[in-house]
């Protein structure tokens, strides 16, 4: 079991989630009579939950740098609104509108910003009076009524990667895309062992290596054939391939840039982060600016996916990325979580959904397990942490001593952040 979390990438909280996954898709595949791992439903389960995930992405800083955003749900439907009304009835073009909704993102989250960062308003309350504010904003501006958007903005929200090349039986564009993701893992894992060796840091042998690397490509190829064989005009979907995209991009620079150091400093101990230099205003206003340019970018794909914006869109999304990002590993107090691990937790909660959906169980019950799964979750591993005990999958791998570990329990250390290993 010593390279058990080399092989897991070193994190196992996200691997005990990552367990937990499997184990309900594997569960609901059999209770189902095999729906759940279908073409079709798998690709059901990334188009009605793209949004959910893309809102986990930017609430995880949120909730890394200690604070809360309860306003997610209601700028996505005021952004969603506002392009939409743009499009219809001041031919604003389908790509205009697309920079319009991230603007009117980024323009609410210097609203917010400004007064958690430089105000000092606490977050909670700012968001709060938020969700408030741009609901009603919303329901102001769209007159209460839906709004249609254009068959662009609909590809966007629930279109499919398109059939290209010859006729293989295949989508082949999900094909290369799978074939690509699994070379870009083989050469970051290369080129990851390379800069260990240049700087004499210590390295996984290359047998841990190459069995992480066929794990991951087993699983990646195994999604690709089945996003690959759906029905004809279907493949991987559009929302999915954005999801992908803000999962690399935000996972970089939160474990790869000092921005991202920023913000883990700045929620594990605000006083400390400000002496040590880190602008701790600035890092707290540009979390909440990204979070709402986030929310509007939910709010866009939501409305392609509905074709038309609503006053009702938004309703209770807040709470769904919240639930994701503590099932994911993050820590109430900050400081603590990754980006990956809230896709985890999004995961979890969708397959979960689903699977009751399937199942027949009305929207009552899902909506009370999904709150116990939850408040579980949470709750044992704080108590293994106030114990003293490693948190939940740390009991898998408590190891025998050696002349290199002591009889200790699993250390926090060892499930330091992604930024902290690299600090370390």
């Amino acid at each position: 079991m010593r390279h058990v979390k080399d092989i897991f990438g070193g994190d196992l909280r996200q691997f005990g989630m990552l367990i937990a996954l499997i184990i309900l898709i594997v569960f609901f595949h059999f209770m189902t009579g095999g729906k759940v791992i279908d073409p079709l439903n798998m690709m059901n389960i990334i188009n009605g939950n793209a949004y959910i995930l893309i809102l986990a992405v930017g609430m995880v800083l949120v909730i890394i740098a200690g604070n809360i955003d309860l306003s997610v749900g209601s700028v996505a439907a005021f952004a969603g609104i506002v392009v939409a009304i743009a499009m219809r009835d001041y031919g604003v073009p389908w790509w205009g509108g697309i920079l319009l909704c991230l603007l009117v993102g980024a323009l609410v989250g210097a609203w917010q910003g400004f007064w958690v960062a430089y105000v000092g308003i606490p977050a909670f309350i700012v968001t709060l009076a938020g969700m408030l504010i741009f609901r009603g904003a919303n329901q102001f501006v769209g007159n209460s009524t839906s709004v249609p958007v254009p068959a662009q903005i609909q590809y966007l929200g629930g279109g499919y990667l398109p059939e290209v090349g010859p006729n293989t039986g295949y989508n082949n564009l999900t094909l290369v895309l799978g074939l690509l993701v699994i070379v870009a893992l083989v050469a970051g894992e290369l080129l990851q062992r390379r800069s260990r060796n240049r700087t004499q840091a210590p390295n996984p042998p290359l047998w841990v290596s190459a069995v992480k690397l066929v794990l991951l490509a087993a699983i990646i190829w195994g999604a690709t054939y089945l996003f690959a064989t759906g029905r004809p005009g279907t493949s991987f979907p559009v929302p999915g391939l954005i999801l992908v995209a803000m999962v690399l991009l935000y996972w970089f620079i939160s474990s790869r840039t000092v921005f991202g150091r920023h913000v883990y400093a700045f929620g594990g101990n605000r006083q400390a982060a400000a002496l040590s230099g880190v602008n701790t205003k600035f890092v707290n206003f540009l979390v909440m600016m990204n979070m709402s340019v986030l929310a509007a970018l939910a709010g866009l794909i939501f409305i392609g996916r509905s074709t038309a914006s609503g006053p009702a869109d938004g309703n209770m999304w807040e709470l769904d990325a919240i639930a994701a990002v503590f099932i994911g590993g993050a820590a109430v107090s900050g400081g603590v979580g990754t980006v990956i691990g809230a896709l985890i937790g999004g995961l979890v909660m969708a397959v979960l959904n689903n699977g009751l959906q399937l199942l027949g169980v009305g929207a009552d019950a899902t909506q009370m397990i999904k709150g116990l799964v939850l408040l579980l979750a949470v709750a044992f591993d704080v108590w293994n942490k106030t114990q003293g005990k490693p948190s939940i999958t740390g009991l898998l791998f408590r190891s025998k001593p050696t002349s290199e570990h002591s009889t200790a329990s699993v250390p926090v250390a060892e499930e330091a952040t992604e930024p902290s290993k690299a600090n370390a």
